[in-house]
């Protein structure tokens, strides 16, 4: 169903029963993701004995939640820090502390109530793209769940993630190839939704820290805390490109209209007809296979409608690949601002991706590129500068003798 051939109406009667997750019809959507298990079957949060102890909950998008914890226990030995996500069936698996089955999430009381008790022994507790860490507890409301940690003498702090804050009547005036102008996207709902979410996180007075950082122009008062990735997990034996060989490419559409593939799909299929490139869409490849395949490749085409970065493109960096996409000039300025650096994804629209693509070609030898790729991800996303961010700003603002040894420590 496109929401955009849908009449006005409909529309609305169907952000209505979105938006009112208690009502009947709310209920039972709710009851349509299951039974959960026999009470007390699923366990909840345990922390180890110290002095700070922290739960990021509910999402762990791309394994983020389990990478910031661990950043934080290695950054500490005063930190047990732990995440939490729900199991949705036909979603990504990532590692995560504690995984709770979706119906168990949404429709266990038990369960609700006994990890509330768990997050409610935390010191700290991270709530994750402004969704709910203890399913429909208190109407479901995260913001009443947040109140509800506080008046436990819990300090809560917010990470928005993406679409839960990106405005698309922003993103649309400084992109002009924004995924929200596309019809696959129902740019309505994400504009009420992303403008719900940033007044709530306004109105909390809490510490905001958004996961990339296009995401603080929509969200000016928020930190930008870095995306994780184990450099190690990532650091696959590479096959060299052959002399003369074609540019091997990899492109991974997990989500084809907002990456842009269709934009340039038919530039990428004309190159390699012709044997500039050879192509490689990665679909349906599980995240452990992923470093081998990233191994196999020369370049790996990220985003080209956001005009930022994920996950996708670091990881892609820790396996020695060259990234190409398109990263604005205000989200370039803002990386370099903060961590002294240049981001060394390659500059490309859809309008000038082949040329791009044939220069690289006619570059052979990616060496330093790669190497500044890999600087980048060891400088920027190996853990060490997310737990510096978390710990100044929030955790425990850190004493000068702190900050000189934080970013020596050992991430994990």
């Amino acid at each position: 169903m496109n929401r955009n051939d849908l009449p006005r109406w409909a529309n609305r009667i169907v952000d209505h029963i979105a938006d009112s997750p208690m009502s009947i019809v709310g209920r039972i959507a709710a009851a349509r993701l299951g039974r959960p298990t026999l009470t007390g079957g699923v366990a909840v949060t345990v922390f180890d004995d110290r002095e700070k102890r922290l739960l990021i909950a509910p999402m762990n998008y791309s394994g983020q939640g389990r990478a910031w914890a661990s950043a934080l226990e290695a950054s500490s030995s005063s930190i047990s820090a732990r995440n939490m996500a729900v199991d949705v069936p036909g979603g990504f698996a990532f590692d995560a502390d504690l995984v709770v089955p979706v119906a168990t999430y949404h429709n266990d009381s038990d369960w609700q109530r006994r990890q509330f008790a768990a997050a409610a022994t935390a010191t700290h507790v991270l709530i994750e793209a402004e969704e709910p860490p203890f399913g429909r507890l208190a109407g479901r409301s995260v913001e009443a769940q947040a109140l509800a940690l506080l008046d436990s003498g819990v300090d809560v702090a917010y990470m928005a993630h993406g679409t839960d804050v990106r405005l698309p009547s922003t993103h649309l005036k400084e992109n002009p190839w924004s995924h929200y102008a596309d019809p696959e996207i129902y740019a309505p709902r994400a504009e009420t939704l992303a403008a719900r979410n940033i007044a709530l996180l306004e109105r909390s007075e809490r510490c905001l820290f958004v996961s990339t950082p296009d995401l603080l122009l929509d969200l000016p008062a928020a930190t930008w805390c870095p995306v994780v990735v184990d450099p190690a997990r990532w650091a696959a034996v590479r096959t060299d490109r052959a002399v003369n060989a074609p540019l091997r490419v990899a492109h991974a559409p997990s989500v084809s209209v907002v990456k842009g593939t269709e934009l340039i799909m038919s530039t990428l299929e004309s190159l390699a007809d012709q044997g500039v490139i050879s192509l490689d869409l990665i679909t349906g490849v599980p995240s452990a296979q992923m470093p081998r395949a990233f191994a196999e490749a020369d370049v790996v085409i990220d985003q080209m409608r956001i005009g930022s970065y994920g996950v996708a493109a670091v990881e892609a960096m820790a396996a020695g690949c060259v990234v190409v996409g398109h990263v604005s000039s205000s989200v370039r300025d803002l990386i370099r601002r903060q961590s002294g650096a240049d981001l060394p994804i390659v500059e490309a629209t859809p309008d000038t991706i082949g040329g791009v693509l044939r220069a690289l070609a006619d570059e052979g030898d990616l060496s330093t590129r790669r190497e500044q790729g890999l600087e980048f991800v060891n400088l920027v996303h190996d853990g060490r500068r997310s737990a510096r961010v978390l710990r100044e700003q929030w955790i425990d603002p850190l004493t000068l003798d702190d900050r000189k040894a934080l970013p020596d420590a050992p991430s994990r």
